[in-house]
Formats: structure tokens, C-alpha cells, sequence
């Protein structure tokens, strides 16, 4: 709903969840969200109830380890004060009485003071600022130049790209998501929803997935034809990228006329054989080379 997947530090579960309940509007906005996903204690029991209750917006929590300062410099506290308090709430160490009595004469909000009591880490601006800046960039392609986009993070980061499944379509993706969801999720699954969460939102902005083609796939990478991108040879199952490399030099000299000599030709064993006909890679192409009648 947020359209957030695959972009760095906003695209995991607990972001978006976040995105979706405070819907931010400004980069300001995203570089707070930075800071209550990086803290401890910051958003969950703490902001997101603020919010939630209607006490303060995204712009008014406390999100990053500046924010207390310069909120209360801002109602006249002496900056040397502000720096200290801060300097306690960011590391987990709350108020003294002191600190609270200080608040309180400056008239503060309650959930304030209540916020500061419950932090126990906050990110510093400076480093959130930073990260939302290069996924703000990386935003920008993802929806400018998509397939651009969901060709470099297949090629960078798509490890567990189930290609059975995501060439068989959204539905098959939609089973597979639910599949893993129903069940204990290690880090390989993890991986393997995200990758397919991505796949399936490809899909639904019209663009498709070429299977594995012997003449015109990669290596390694995706690539981009038409509206579609063309799987690499090392996203089929237990396939290296040594031996995807050698379909590649292999290639460059003739055409394969049987799968024997495919395999002959390249450091393919019969496992990947048997896998690449179960993914209908190798169709039309015979199991031997057809000997002639005429010994041609």
C-alpha cells in the first residue's frame, strides 16, 4: 500500500507498518521515520501511541536524538541544559527530577515528558538524514525507470528468487507468500518472501519475467527486453556462476543440438540438466544428437 518495497530502510514489514500509520507527506517526515525505526523504545509503546491517540503528529514526536534539544532551546531552555538532557534521553538514562522540573516550566506536553522516560536509544539526524537521502534516490528510479530498478535488485539482491514460482504468475505468487508466511520464517525464507513480494508487485505494474533462455540470458545479470526482463542462468536452483559461465563461452562457438551435448560442452552435470527441462528451459532441444542416415 505504501509501494516502498525493495527501497533501503523503508521496505521492511515494521516500516511500512509504520509508513501506513503516519502517512508522511515531506522529506522531513521520512527522515523521522528514519529515527523512530533505528531507535529502541521510540516508536512502539511510545510515538506511535502519541499519534495513534491524536496527542501529536509524525512532526512533533520524538524521533532522533536532535529533537529534544532544539525543541526545547526552541521554549527557552538554556542550550547547555537542552544538550545534557538530550545527551541522557538518547543513551536510555531518562530524566532526573531536575530535568522534569525543568520540562515542565518551559510548559511542555505530559506525553513529552512521558516519551522521553520510555526512550532507550535514539538515532542521531545526521545518519538518518543520510540514509533517507540515498533511498530517496533510489525511490526515484523505482519509479521513473522500473524495470531498471527491479533489474538491479534482482541482479544485487534477489538470493532466494524462486524461479519455478514466479514464472508460473501472481497466483503462484500469491500461494507461495501465503505458504511461508504460515510457517516459521528463517533467514532464507525471509529472503525468498521478500524477493517475491517484489516479483509480484513487478507483475501487477504490467511488466513480466522472460524464463531462462540458453542464447540470450546472462550470466548473472537481468536483463532488460521490451517490457520484460530475461532471467540470468544463476538464478536457476544449484546452478554456479562457474557453470553458468560456461553456457556462455559455449554458446559463442555453435549452437547446442542435443542436451548430451550441452552438458558435454559446459560444467552442467545432470542434476542442472534435469532441472533446466523441469523449467522448460531446454524445450525443443532433443536428449541426443540425431544421427544421420547418411553419415552427415
Amino acid at each position: 500500500s505504501v509501494g516502498t518495497l525493495g527501497i533501503p530502510e523503508f521496505g521492511t514489514d515494521f516500516v511500512r507498518r509504520m509508513l501506513e500509520d503516519t502517512r508522511p507527506k515531506t522529506f522531513a517526515d521520512l527522515i523521522r521515520i528514519s529515527g523512530l525505526s533505528h531507535g529502541t523504545d521510540v516508536w512502539a509503546g511510545n510515538a506511535q501511541e502519541i499519534i495513534k491517540h491524536g496527542k501529536g503528529t509524525i512532526s512533533d514526536v520524538i524521533s532522533c536524538r536532535d529533537d529534544i534539544m532544539n525543541y526545547l532551546i526552541k521554549l527557552g531552555s538554556e542550550p547547555k541544559k537542552a544538550f545534557f538532557i538530550m545527551e541522557k534521553v538518547r543513551k536510555g538514562k531518562g530524566l532526573s527530577p531536575e530535568d522534569e522540573q525543568l520540562i515542565k516550566s518551559l510548559n511542555v506536553a505530559d506525553w513529552f515528558i512521558d516519551s522521553c522516560k520510555k526512550i532507550k536509544y535514539l538515532f542521531p539526524k545526521a545518519h538518518a538524514t543520510a540514509y533517507v537521502s540515498m533511498a530517496f534516490r533510489i525511490a526515484y528510479f523505482k519509479v521513473h525507470y522500473p524495470l531498471a530498478f527491479y533489474a538491479t535488485y534482482f541482479s544485487i539482491k534477489g538470493d532466494e528468487f524462486n524461479l519455478a514460482v514466479i514464472t508460473r504468475g501472481k497466483e503462484a505468487i500469491k500461494q507461495r507468500i501465503t505458504e511461508i508466511k504460515s510457517g516459521d520464517m528463517d533467514v532464507r525464507k525471509k529472503s525468498e518472501k521478500a524477493a517475491l513480494e517484489l516479483a509480484l508487485e513487478m507483475l501487477l505494474r504490467g511488466y513480466t519475467f522472460k524464463n531462462v533462455d540458453l542464447y540470450r540470458s546472462d550470466s548473472k545479470k537481468f536483463i532488460i527486453e521490451d517490457k520484460s526482463l530475461l532471467v540470468p542462468f544463476i538464478k536457476i536452483p544449484n546452478l554456479g556462476e562457474k557453470a553458468a559461465e560456461s553456457v556462455i563461452r559455449a554458446r559463442e562457438e555453435n549452437d547446442f543440438k542435443s542436451m548430451e551435448e550441452l552438458m558435454n560442452r559446459t560444467n552442467l552435470n545432470k542434476t542442472n540438466i534435469e532441472t533446466l527441462k523441469e523449467l522448460n528451459i531446454l524445450k525443443g532441444l532433443p536428449e541426443k544428437n540425431q544421427m544421420s542416415l547418411f553419415g552427415g
